[in-house]
Order: C-alpha cells, then structure tokens, then sequence
C-alpha cells in the first residue's frame, strides 16, 4: 500500500511538471517607447486632467456647512470631551459589546 502511493504520487509529479513545461513562459519583454518623452509626457498630462475613469463614484465639489455653535461652545465641548474618564472606552473592549453601568456617562458613538 505504501509502496503504491509513493508511485502515485511520483506519477502526478511528473505530469505536473510535464504541463508546466509544456505551457511555456515568455520573459518580459522590454519597454519599447512609441513616441519621443514631450509627447509621452503631454499624454500623461491629459490623462491626469481626466482623473479616474474607471472610478464608480462621480466627484461632487467641497462644500462647507456653516456651524451652529459659536468658537467658544466648540472649545468648551472639545475641553469637556478630552477631560471624560471615558474617552477611550470601547464597547469591543468589554464582555457582549456592553460597557458597564458606572462607565457609561458620555461615551458616544462606538
């Protein structure tokens, strides 16, 4: 039995390796440039110009939404935020996902 496997086995080895010769593999070729480097390079412009046109999302243009709050309340809410004895709690972090009752406070978001 043991010799029969090991012939199995050198049978598929060879035919393997008889397949992957029989393939065949070309080396790279080498780059062989079409046109002088001002025009590959203007070519190379344009397609920048275009972006990505094999992207799936259309580019909308930045826009900014005035805030509510004034400088001051942003301070003060961002001051409060670093000060929290919980800052860096994260649900994951605990057993089922739930962060205990005493470190509840003001976790938001996670």
């Amino acid at each position: 039995m043991n010799a029969s496997n090991i012939i199995a086995v050198a049978a598929l080895s060879i035919l393997t390796a008889a397949g992957a010769q029989a393939q065949g593999f070309d080396p790279v070729q080498p780059l062989q440039a079409v046109g002088s480097r001002a025009q590959l390079d203007a070519e190379g412009a344009a397609a920048a110009r275009r972006g990505n046109v094999y992207g799936d999302v259309v580019p909308l243009p930045l826009t900014t939404q005035p805030s509510r709050l004034d400088r001051a309340s942003v301070h003060a809410e961002a001051v409060a935020a670093a000060h929290a004895p919980n800052q860096n709690l994260d649900r994951r972090a605990f057993a089922n996902s739930e962060v205990p009752p005493q470190l509840r406070g003001s976790l938001t978001g996670r």
